[in-house]
């Protein structure tokens, strides 16, 4: 049996766009001599659709598009995801289902029956699970037919399961000998070696091949890696299909075919955010972006992932000094531009900080306040409309630049650097932007440049905002090894303060403060651009916290 998986980069929303990338797939995978090409979840509409499935007629769309694609399927066999209605008298009339196409029609619908409701997975708002198992004849062979979460419930491999049903004993129950799943599932750092190992197992307990069809491409704050495969019987992986990139992976059942995948996890963040990056600007309709670059490393990564996503002709950054930037610091910026190849220039903001001192000292000296983060923070904010207005002058995207534990705890300005269309690296810890920073200058390949890109001072000077004279961030915040250690624990992992004291030993009163900073700033994430996820709990749509609470 050949099967195909034709691992796609679908837009939501753009029902017609999508059936052009099937077909185009589906006639591919007829030439190569393909029995069955597989699609990913709800491949014609896209994931995550959200509210858009509420719309009324699109759903309705959507299965005549599958039909009209299954009228073509008289010598191949078609799985297609797509929403479709249901006729049940209670529930919400819809399913998230696979369409079977075959014989010039859609045979069968099977409608997908774990349906999550956790972190960025919403399902149970819009969709009815499915109650009964699929499987289908192929040349004499039964094949179980699955969708994403359906598989992911294996005791083995999660502490708790989250469903009573178990899908794959209702389908050895039915005899089946072989499974396709048909998956959106996001990526996080690990998690494509998760997937091997999870479907592995199953592959292992079937005693028969699983063959994985994923979805690739950012979708606002999700990325997709793909990373589509094929596992045996004895769980080892058959084939595999690239990560990040689209694909159709033609593979050939049964084989003693096996192959050993060794996956770097800076390599698959790097690749996941420009990715992210290029389907974000491409998607929404932009063409070239902007990025103010201090001279730190934060700004510096996000330039180098900005400048592999679009090209160095569609990156331009803006350099805009204050009283307080050293020379340093711009002649780190110019030198970052000149390796990335970008435009850079250069708009100093000190006569607009001193206008906006002289306006504001009035109503500051009413306050009998001494200065402090009010007036430091007017420099963050000059600077925010600044890139903004050029933004809106230009038709930019403008790529804001704050790191996961800087947003954690709040050492971020509001429409100051956390003004921007979409924010790179607000899942990434700053000890692993350090690390990814490295790992650029390793491979500066990846990106398209002939040295390392980004300037070894930007990442061995300490880092500071350098908004006061001699200022550094460890004023204010933990050394980010402690920090991150908190934050990994406190907001990925959902430990208390009395666990996270006891598990690292760490001075009680700053991991207390510390957990106190991030709790009373969601108000400031609740206002931030869209952030790409790449780890297991991002400040985004799988983070739900309230604002007006009490926190530790």
């Amino acid at each position: 049996m050949r099967i195909a998986l034709a691992q796609i980069n679908p837009t939501v929303g753009d029902i017609e766009g999508n059936a052009r990338l099937i077909t185009q797939r589906l006639d591919e995978a007829r030439r190569s001599g393909a029995e069955i090409v597989a699609f990913p979840e709800l491949a014609i509409l896209g994931y995550p659709p959200k509210d858009l499935v509420l719309k009324k007629g699109l759903v309705k769309r959507c299965e005549e598009t599958v039909r009209t694609i299954a009228s073509s399927c008289n010598d191949i066999t078609a799985i297609i995801g797509s929403p479709r209605t249901h006729a049940d008298a209670t529930g919400r009339g819809l399913h998230n289902s696979a369409a079977l196409c075959r014989a010039g029609r859609v045979d069968l619908w099977y409608d997908k029956r774990l349906l999550p409701t956790y972190d960025v997975f919403d399902e149970s708002r819009y969709f009815d699970p499915g109650r009964q198992a699929c499987v289908f004849e192929h040349r004499g062979r039964l094949i179980g037919l699955t969708i994403c979460e359906d598989l992911w419930n294996d005791d083995g491999m999660f502490d708790r399961r989250l469903y009573a049903d178990d899908i794959v004993s209702d389908l050895l129950g039915c005899g089946v000998e072989a499974i396709v799943n048909i998956s959106a599932s996001p990526f996080v750092v690990g998690k494509p070696e998760f997937r091997r190992q999870l479907f592995g197992r199953i592959a292992s307990r079937i005693r028969g091949p699983v063959a994985m069809v994923n979805q690739v491409g950012g979708n606002d704050d999700l990325v997709f890696d793909g990373c589509s495969m094929v596992l045996g019987s004895d769980g080892g992986l058959i084939a595999a299909a690239r990560g990040f990139a689209e694909e159709l992976l033609i593979v050939d059942l049964p084989t003693d075919q096996r192959l050993t995948a060794k996956r770097d996890d800076l390599a698959d963040l790097f690749d996941a955010l420009v990715l992210g990056v290029r389907d974000y600007v491409r998607k929404c309709g932009f063409r070239s972006a902007i990025v103010a670059l201090s001279g730190g490393i934060d700004s510096a990564v996000v330039a180098a992932i900005a400048r592999a996503a679009l090209g160095p002709e569609a990156v331009r950054g803006l350099g805009l000094p204050s009283r307080f930037s050293s020379t340093g610091s711009i002649d780190d910026a110019r030198d970052l531009a000149q390796r990335l190849g970008i435009r850079f220039d250069l708009v100093p903001i000190e006569p607009a900080h001193e206008a906006m001192l002289q306006l504001v000292r009035p109503l500051f000296e009413e306050t009998e306040q001494p200065p402090g983060v009010a007036e430091e923070n007017i420099q963050a904010r000059l600077r925010g409309n600044i890139v903004m207005s050029l933004s809106n002058k230009t038709g930019a995207l403008l790529l804001t630049t704050g790191n996961k534990s800087e947003l954690a705890v709040g050492y971020c300005t509001l429409y100051g650097d956390m003004a921007g269309g979409l924010a790179v690296i607000s899942d990434v810890p700053k000890t692993t932007v350090y690390r990814l920073a490295r790992w650029m200058n390793e491979h500066p390949q990846r990106l398209g440049v002939d040295r390392p890109p980004i300037p070894e001072n930007s990442i061995t000077k300490p880092p500071s905002a350098e908004l006061r004279p001699d200022q550094s961030d460890q004023d204010t915040l933990p050394p980010y090894e402690i920090l991150d250690e908190i934050i990994l624990r406190y907001v990925e992992r959902c430990e208390d303060v009395g666990q996270i004291i006891e598990a690292t030993k760490f001075d009680a009163d700053l991991v207390r403060t510390t957990c106190r900073m991030i709790d009373r700033n969601e108000y400031k994430r609740r206002q931030m651009p869209v952030g790409l996820k790449v780890t297991g709990r991002a400040f985004g749509s799988g983070w739900r916290m309230p604002i007006a609470a009490r926190g530790v």
